[in-house]
């Protein structure tokens, strides 16, 4: 292969990886096409694609885009990417892999171009879950003591207005 050509697929390469932070990398081997096709126009209706590289030209362009991604450049690589989370990524493509447990195999995820073990991706939050805790963790100890603060107040309030009900009740019946 010339290097021109070697340059024009790794262009390639950047243009599709240019924005991908969040993957999954596959071997597949043995598959055969029907079930192939198959799996990727099931992944393609959910958003998710695949995208099968050579090792070489994919270790270079990963490491100009920050993606490091050790280790994993033996045999057959696919490169799967899309949802809107590793979360539902990994979860889509863990009934795949189960189906197939002999003819696909994980290599790696990767989150925000950071390698993680499969299964801590399965267990990741989300982006929006991410952001929820984060925003309950620092509303929890506001509410905490806002309730503290309103608490007694709403307790002397209570009693003032009881004592003043008494007082209406007592004033007629004289």
């Amino acid at each position: 292969m010339s290097k021109a050509i070697k340059q024009l697929q790794m262009d390639s390469l950047k243009v599709t990886f240019k924005d991908v932070r969040d993957l999954v990398m596959l071997n597949i081997v043995g598959l055969n096409a029907i079930d192939d096709n198959k799996i990727r126009l099931g992944l393609r209706k959910k958003g998710i694609r695949l995208h099968q590289v050579k090792n070489s030209l994919c270790k270079r362009v990963f490491g100009e885009l920050g993606l490091k991604a050790d280790g994993v450049w033996e045999g057959n690589t696919i490169v799967a990417w899309g949802a809107n989370s590793l979360k539902e990524l990994s979860k889509e493509l863990e009934p795949i892999v189960k189906k197939h447990e002999k003819l696909i195999k994980v290599k790696t995820a990767m989150a925000d171009g950071q390698p993680v073990p499969f299964a801590t991706a399965l267990t990741m939050p989300t982006r929006l879950e991410a952001i929820g805790e984060v925003i309950g963790a620092i509303l929890g100890p506001a509410q905490t003591i806002a309730a503290q603060l309103i608490g007694p107040a709403a307790q002397v309030a209570s009693q003032l207005q009881s004592i003043a009900d008494k007082k209406e009740e007592a004033a007629p019946a004289a």
